[in-house]
């Protein structure tokens, strides 16, 4: 990648943002809520035909999968799911082909649950463009069609062959997804040329650094339910006669955690992997600060205190042990003012963060095992029921891949500095569906800043976080572009062993590639 081409890449974006802020606004506009498929299926479809018309307009190749799930649970048309691709102009068989996922539906939001502005309205204030999906993921999606713009405008072929894989499920479960990424991963279909894929769907550690993630936790989300009765009843005139499924629902979650974050179901800490030397010195340098995180949480305002003061034990609880949270109880009297009811049946939420090591399957048992026990223990004539309602396992790359490098180059080169090496807390089931189809290396590079509020009020994007992630984004791809060594997809052979993957260059290879050893 030359000097001049990135002066004259990092003059056009700079000059383009009046354009992307617009374009963005008809994106935001969009209320594209896919939980509500029945009043939004639309406009989920609308809002992916609008961006495969832009795909066309810039010379790429787009078509709209039909879902192959069909219909959700509930008997609802899922939308399609949006492919495309664009080729380099010179060689292009023989440059390796990069797959960018990203997500154009959004999560709910109205006015009056607290927003300052029309969420569906992109609204500029202080620097900051407000809007839902502006920065989750309709502003990152956006960014891979005015990098290829900028190519186009600019006469400068392609580095590497870019494909385009935007759902509309994403918020909702991505139903359709995993069953389209094993079809799509078969032998001479869209996903079997991939060489790397790239997430931008999540966020910066703080504010002002850039990072990338190699790891997610996993998820194991329950629901348990205790029923007495067929129907609420009234708390004067029965209450004291019933085995109240309330009182036993809350001893039952109360069961689960007790107040210093301890897990206290038997066998889920028993396969989390000790943490390695080298993991260790992953933290020394992540520019993080716990009192900075209380009020960015607005923690500091209430208790003013953390379940850790060292910044390097409270991000190792956040990213790499396992963690329970109680969410809620449905069919309990939850709105303003009184009501004496004694709910028929109650049904607690709560879910725990999974570590690498950790399955699903495994944490069902230990998790209903330990309920029936304590359930047990009650000697209560009610019926109880535990459910794990989904369940995905944690995903952990190799921070040292060249898919990796490449990222921190293109990083370096926009913002003069190595970006941090994080793991989150959160899942994004997705990247272990495309490295586990595909056996290629996915990277996280997120544009977004830690404050940027998805899925909450007053959800916003910096203006110089879409600029930088613009050509962050760009510089990307020539960094992919100017890797050694063959196309990591063709090789699916035999792993490399530990021993294998030291020597210098190995990665380079592929994704534990041996056919060139």
């Amino acid at each position: 990648m030359s000097d001049n081409f990135k002066s004259q890449f990092f003059q056009h974006v700079d000059a383009s943002v009046t354009q992307y802020i617009a374009e963005l606004g008809e994106a935001v506009a969009i209320p594209s809520v896919s939980a509500d498929l029945q009043t939004h299926l639309k406009d989920i479809i609308q809002m992916e035909e609008w961006t495969k018309s832009y795909i066309e307009r810039l010379g790429g190749s787009a078509e709209l999968l039909p879902n192959p799930k069909g219909v959700d649970d509930n008997g609802n048309e899922l939308p399609p799911i949006l492919l495309a691709e664009f080729k380099a102009a010179d060689n292009s068989e023989s440059k390796k082909t990069v797959c960018c996922y990203a997500h154009l539906d959004v999560q709910p939001a109205a006015k009056e649950d607290g927003w300052d502005s029309d969420p569906f309205v992109l609204t500029e204030k202080d620097d900051k463009l407000y809007g839902r999906g502006s920065t989750d993921d309709k502003g990152p999606a956006l960014s891979w069609l005015w990098v290829i713009q900028a190519h186009r405008k600019l006469g400068v072929d392609l580095p590497v062959n870019v494909k385009l894989m935007f759902e509309g499920m994403e918020e909702s479960g991505s139903e359709g997804m995993f069953e389209a990424i094993q079809i799509l991963s078969k032998e001479g279909k869209f996903l079997s040329d991939v060489d790397f894929f790239c997430i931008s769907d999540n966020y910066w550690l703080g504010a002002s650094k850039p990072c990338l993630t190699y790891g997610l936790r996993g998820l194991a989300y329950f629901s348990c339910s205790v029923q007495c009765c067929e129907q609420d009843l009234h708390s004067g005139v029965l209450g004291g006669t019933v085995h109240e499924a309330m009182t036993d629902l809350v001893q039952l979650m109360a069961s689960l955690i007790d107040s210093s974050g301890k897990i206290l179901v038997p066998g889920i800490m028993d396969d989390v992997a000790e943490v390695t030397p080298e993991e260790d010195a992953l933290y020394e340098t992540i520019d993080f600060n716990c009192e900075s995180y209380k009020k960015e949480n607005k923690v500091a305002s209430v208790s003013n205190k953390l379940m850790y003061e060292n910044e390097k034990d409270l991000l190792m609880a956040r990213w790499r042990y396992p963690t329970l949270s109680l969410h809620g109880i449905e069919g309990a009297f939850s709105g303003t003012g009184a009501k004496t009811v004694i709910p028929a049946k109650a049904i607690g939420k709560f879910s725990l963060r999974l570590v690498p090591d950790q399955d699903p399957k495994r944490i069902e048992k230990c998790v209903s095992d330990h309920l029936n026990k304590v359930f047990a223990s009650l000697g209560s004539p009610n019926k109880m029921n535990v459910i794990l309602l989904h369940g995905a396992k944690a995903w952990l790359s190799d921070p040292n891949h060249p898919n990796f490098a490449a990222a921190a180059r293109a990083t370096e080169k926009v913002y003069g500095l190595l970006p941090d090496y994080t793991r989150e807390g959160g899942s994004i089931p997705i990247t272990t569906a495309f490295e586990e189809a595909t056996q290629m290396n996915v990277c996280l590079l997120p544009v977004g800043a830690c404050d940027d509020m998805a899925h909450s009020q007053n959800e916003k994007y910096n203006k110089k976080n879409l600029v930088n992630g613009v050509k962050v984004l760009g510089l990307y791809l020539h960094e992919l572009g100017e890797l050694k060594g063959p196309r990591p997809s063709d090789c699916r052979c035999v792993e490399l062993t530990p021993e294998e993957l030291m020597e210098p260059g190995a990665f380079m290879r592929g994704f534990k590639c041996k056919c060139f050893m």
